[in-house]
């Protein structure tokens, strides 16, 4: 469900905590900074050219364009300098040979900001943004007033630092930040550029481009390959994070497995953000955990493989065996494990739904399931349940003939074990009240027909085992858990539901149920 790495045409943004801070430190000064984390920054890309000439002057920090400074030409020509000794650096750090110069292009905010607005504007990519918005919104992930294009586009303008193009092969450096501010992001970003002429980016995040909605036909295949973008980004983010932080601690002589606490004030300054970054701080919790999945969980995972296996297996064999779920991205044992989870075939969709005009469909990973749990219920929850997930998917569809009409959902997840599983269908249950306005719960054992509705949801505790209704002023909300799997159909009609009960649960053990 994650679909700003999975189903948009691959670039790298670069939520990078402590950049501006960092530039203007020495190693030592930087390792004893870490308590003071600053927000995520993050970018694009666009085409190369050669330095332009500015005026003299200092640097700003992002948000201050009003009678903002430009590097100055010597500053400038420092910068271009350095990129091939961070590039030599980078290479040592991750055994990724040099195998040709990279480009390199200073460029304003306003080119920054056109081509932002360009890339997250093309028909295709408003499309799935606009699909995934609604049913992130039907989920309670987003409020109902959110608009998510607005909101990306502004978030890119105001936290850039720095990218890589691997359409260009250029790295492209800013105008309004000095040359020793803009090195860590060099570190960062030129590992996106030796990741490039190694493994061809574009090529390795291609499974990232498959689109769910264009297939007549969802199988168990296209449910478990759907996180493979949000995956491999996360490699791609991870390394580079990496490298940014062994570029910082090499003044020390050490690097990012000598200091773990480094890395740990890194993560919480990706999700702390400060005053002056205005969309960070007033994104929702989803949002910020999305586009940062990458970066924080990213670092870990790299430096868990660098622990267990060097740096073969941490860098060259990640794009060779690349992980496939947010899972194994989240537990790295489960990856060094060779962990294979059974996949969840889904049910026929196009029959089942035949009334209905499909809207949208896919996977939704460990990751997902994290934020839901940690929105509903809480992080300390979500902790303790998003390692016993073991699969899921949404359908999302709009009765044929009635595009006003709300949106209905699917969902399906499957648990470690039948307990966990009644667990997590408490948690849904319970937070249906702050996602509808109105909830009604449906007392389907009551003799009298005045006790049929009751203004009552499950406490925070309580666990669901078998099947409950609600209504809503979007229709009705059915929570069934049976065995290890859980069916939440949400604005589906009643014969529909039971349509997919039968289906989906045929497969659950008699003794399960």
């Amino acid at each position: 469900m994650n679909k700003f790495s999975a189903k948009t045409r691959w670039f790298s943004p670069v939520f990078l905590p402590l950049i501006l801070i960092l530039g203007l430190l020495d190693g030592a000064t930087w390792a004893q900074s870490c308590q003071t984390a600053q927000p995520p920054k993050t970018g694009t890309s666009a085409p190369a050219q050669t330095p332009p000439q500015h005026p003299a002057g200092g640097s700003n920090r992002p948000g201050q364009e009003e009678n903002e400074q430009k590097i100055s030409p010597q500053e400038a020509a420092e910068l271009f300098r350095s990129v091939d000794e961070i590039m030599r650096f980078a290479s040592k750090d991750t055994l990724f040979p040099i195998k040709h110069e990279v480009k390199r292009k200073l460029v304003s905010r306003d080119e920054v900001a056109d081509y932002v607005t360009k890339h997250t504007s093309e028909d295709e990519d408003a499309k799935r943004l606009r699909r995934s918005e609604l049913v992130l919104k039907k989920f309670g992930l987003l409020p109902r007033n959110f608009d998510l294009g607005t909101f990306l586009i502004a978030l890119l303008k105001e936290q850039v630092a720095g990218y890589y193009d691997p359409k260009t092969k250029t790295v492209n450096l800013l105008d309004w930040l000095g040359a020793e501010q803009q090195k860590p992001v060099l570190a960062h970003e030129l590992t996106h550029a030796l990741q490039d002429q190694s493994f061809n980016l574009d090529k390795y995040m291609k499974p990232a481009d498959a689109d769910l909605d264009k297939k007549k036909d969802i199988d168990a295949e296209d449910i478990a390959n759907d996180e493979i973008g949000t995956t491999r980004q996360a490699v791609v983010e991870g390394q580079a994070m990496v490298v940014l932080v062994d570029y910082m601690l090499a003044p020390l002589g050490e690097s990012m497995q000598d200091s773990p606490q480094v890395v740990d004030a890194l993560k919480q300054g990706m999700l702390v953000g400060t005053a002056d970054a205005v969309q960070f701080q007033n994104a929702p919790i989803y949002m910020k955990e999305a586009l940062t999945f990458p970066y924080r969980y990213g670092i870990d995972f790299v430096a868990e493989l660098l622990t267990k296996g060097g740096k073969e297996k941490a860098f060259t064999a990640l794009f060779q065996n690349p992980p496939r779920t947010t899972r194994q991205i989240m537990e790295p044992k489960t990856y060094l494990a060779s962990e294979r989870l059974e996949p969840m075939s889904p049910p026929d969709f196009r029959q089942i739904f035949k009334s209905y005009d499909r809207f949208d469909v896919g996977g939704i990973g460990e990751f997902d399931v994290a934020v839901l749990i940690d929105q509903y219920a809480g992080a300390e929850t979500s902790h303790q349940m998003y390692p016993h997930w073991r699969g899921g998917y949404y359908y999302a569809a709009r009765p044929k003939g009635d595009a006003s009409a709300p949106l209905a959902l699917l969902y399906v997840s499957r648990w470690s074990n039948a307990d966990k599983a009644s667990e997590f269908a408490g948690i849904y249950a319970k937070a249906l009240s702050k996602r509808y306005l109105h909830v009604r719960d449906v007392v389907e054992t009551a003799k009298d027909p005045a006790e049929k509705f009751a203004e009552v949801l499950p406490s925070a505790a309580d666990k669901i085992n078998g099947k409950r209704t609600w209504l809503t002023e979007e229709g009705p909300v059915v929570i069934d858990a049976e065995g290890d799997t859980v069916l939440i159909s949400e604005s589906i009609d009643q014969m529909t539901t039971e349509k997919l009960e039968q289906d989906i649960f045929r497969a659950v053990p008699p003794a399960a149920k």
